[in-house]
């Protein structure tokens, strides 16, 4: 029998229905943007990690190559739909998250779905964030306390929206969205 193809049509699917719900997601972070930097602007680390989704729960269903750059793009685009002021950043950000969760799968040449092989894309991604926030914010004419916290929000947002794709991912396969995989003995 003949290895079926990474992308199938099955898969390409269920990446555009991942891509939609995580696009409206993103779309409404984008219109969140400045209020919350306006408001609480230390959340906003925290809230731009909500990115990590569909690569996350992409993965985590299909363990495949590819699917969680792919599912990035069409969430992008889907967000570019809700929030167009934001297009270049939510492709932007697209390509950058989707291809750092593909460079770390593609690091353990797709054999690792551990939790804490997503954990370090989390963390990879979190740095990201926290350097775009500190300049973004001009986190050098805050107190100390304030970097503090601005820093660490920004790198445990992507971690808990990770924790939060996972489970998200492990419930649609229980649902049947992912086709089963042999237990390896």
């Amino acid at each position: 029998m003949t290895k079926p193809a990474a992308l199938s049509t099955r898969v390409l699917l269920v990446c555009a229905a991942i891509g939609v719900a995580t696009g409206l997601i993103g779309g409404i972070e984008g219109w969140l943007t400045i209020p919350v930097l306006a408001t609480v602007p230390f959340l906003y680390g925290f809230l731009l990690g909500v990115h990590v989704l569909p690569g996350i729960i992409a993965q985590e269903l299909f363990r495949a190559p590819w699917v969680a750059l792919l599912t990035h793009v069409l969430a992008a685009l889907v967000g570019c739909a809700i929030a167009p002021v934001y297009a270049p950043q939510f492709l932007g950000t697209a390509l950058l998250f989707g291809g750092i969760q593909e460079g770390i799968a593609a690091a353990f040449r797709y054999r690792a779905w551990a939790w804490w092989r997503y954990l370090l894309s989390a963390l990879a991604i979190g740095g990201v964030i926290a350097v775009v926030v500190w300049m973004a914010a001009d986190l050098s004419t805050l107190p100390p306390w304030a970097r503090v916290i601005y820093v660490s929000l920004s790198l445990l947002g992507p971690v808990v929206w990770t924790m939060v794709g996972l489970a998200i991912g492990h419930s649609l396969e229980r649902a049947g969205v992912a086709p089963r995989r042999r237990v390896a003995r």
